[in-house]
């Protein structure tokens, strides 16, 4: 696939094959900048690309991360070079006893929780500050409700770099505490994230060397959710699973693996073989599900009120682009409750030995959800994203699980509380 820009708009910058930044919405293209919104629409920008020859071949040489799919990515060719944490490569397992509980007949579980901080959101920040770096930035910052929060403080660390991290104050303890020990500097703002990316967008435009990784440097951190299509397939044999689903918090990781799957296609990398997305919110938070529901275009903002808070975002960015892609490819887009969340979660972790945080809980119970309803082909090929570790959300499920039994401290207490349980 080539995607060309403009020839005014070529730059010095080694960002690999990006070319150009264009517009979602009209199209106008503009030269590789820290730029994030189109100057004649207002609309998002996002990478254009003239990626020239990708092989399988040259993709399975490359290293066990991301890295692999750099001839893919705006990033410098020189990336591997400086410090990085290395993301990716997470493993793809077949969930036999989930899918039987939820009546799907083929499943697949992304398991993502192995990246360095536990959550998909290493990726996107490791490209994010390999297009820094050239770009010119010195301080990796970001507005988050955790995860990235985390994957910035470690991703800063580890290059030598200052980080800025901004999370609303009512952040889970164990967010706040994993990101904290990377000794950044690390603000907890009063107020939910909308009021926490508000002010972030106010400080990017105060201070010109920081690189607010999902603000003026979005469309090159948006791209690294990309790899996680990228890998899906690659760990299915090169080919594009029937069906996939997708927590939905801004929606730029629905979209992006949706980009990546179509790039792969036009590439000859897969064949482009049909796919439906499906997208899953917290009930407490589900602006983008609510919108699909209605057959609306405009996704309306709402206060979260939710345990899942890595997806807690009222008036997400990409909630249009969302609905096009599910749309688009004949999926669609539900909502479930805490309790269902909580419930996915122990169903997650007694069958297939995966604990989830809250956002991978919303995932599995959405799935159930769109089964039972009929959305999703109990017969097809089907990709949950589990996109975080459950240790980062231990207050959803404590006071719910715990010992078995307590026991004095001798053989013949523990048989019967074997027995108790018919072991």
């Amino acid at each position: 696939m080539t995607l060309t820009a403009d020839a005014s708009a070529t730059t010095s910058y080694d960002l690999g094959p990006a070319r150009a930044l264009s517009c979602r919405e009209c199209g106008h293209q503009i030269p590789l900048a820290a730029e994030f919104a189109c100057p004649q629409c207002f609309g998002p920008l996002e990478v254009a690309y003239d990626f020239g020859t990708v092989t399988r071949e040259s993709i399975e040489a490359g290293p066990k991360s991301i890295w692999r799919y750099r001839q893919l990515l705006p990033v410098p060719s020189t990336v591997q070079e400086h410090p990085n944490t290395e993301p990716g490569l997470t493993r793809l397992i077949k969930a036999d006893r989930l899918g039987a509980a939820l009546g799907l007949r083929n499943l697949w579980v992304k398991d993502d929780t192995g990246n360095p901080t536990h959550s998909f959101k290493d990726r996107v920040v490791a490209v994010a500050l390999a297009a820094a770096r050239e770009l010119g930035f010195s301080v990796l910052a970001c507005p988050s409700t955790g995860n990235l929060a985390n994957a910035v403080a470690a991703a800063a660390a580890r290059a030598g770099w200052d980080s800025v991290v901004l999370i609303p104050s009512s952040l889970e303890t164990a967010k706040v505490l994993t990101t904290a020990v990377y000794d950044g500097t690390l603000l907890a703002v009063e107020g939910n994230y909308d009021d926490v990316n508000r002010l972030a967008t106010e400080l990017a435009a105060e201070h010109e060397d920081w690189a607010f990784v999902n603000v003026n440097v979005r469309p090159y951190y948006a791209e690294g959710s990309k790899t996680l299509g990228y890998e899906v397939a690659e760990q299915l044999g090169w080919r594009l699973p029937q069906q996939i689903v997708v927590p939905v918090a801004s929606g730029s990781q629905l979209t992006k693996v949706d980009k990546g799957f179509t790039e792969l296609g036009k590439l000859g990398l897969v064949d482009a073989t049909p796919y439906r997305v499906f997208g899953a919110q917290a009930t407490g938070c589900s602006p983008v599900a609510k919108a699909f529901e209605d057959g609306h275009d405009v996704v309306q903002p709402v206060r979260p009120d939710t345990i899942a808070r890595s997806l807690a975002i009222g008036n997400p960015a990409d909630g249009p682009y969302v609905l096009d892609a599910v749309r688009r490819t004949g999926g669609a887009i539900a909502h479930v409750s805490d309790a269902e969340v909580v419930d996915a979660i122990r169903l997650l972790a007694r069958t297939e030995g995966v604990f989830a945080e809250t956002a991978g809980g919303v995932t599995v119970a959405t799935t159930k959800k769109l089964v039972e309803s009929g959305a999703l082909d109990p017969d097809a090929e089907t990709v949950l994203l589990i996109t975080g570790d459950g240790l980062k959300t231990l207050d959803a499920v404590a006071g719910q699980i715990g010992p078995s039994a307590t026991v004095p401290s001798t053989s013949k207490a523990v048989r019967e509380a074997l027995a108790e349980r018919g072991l």
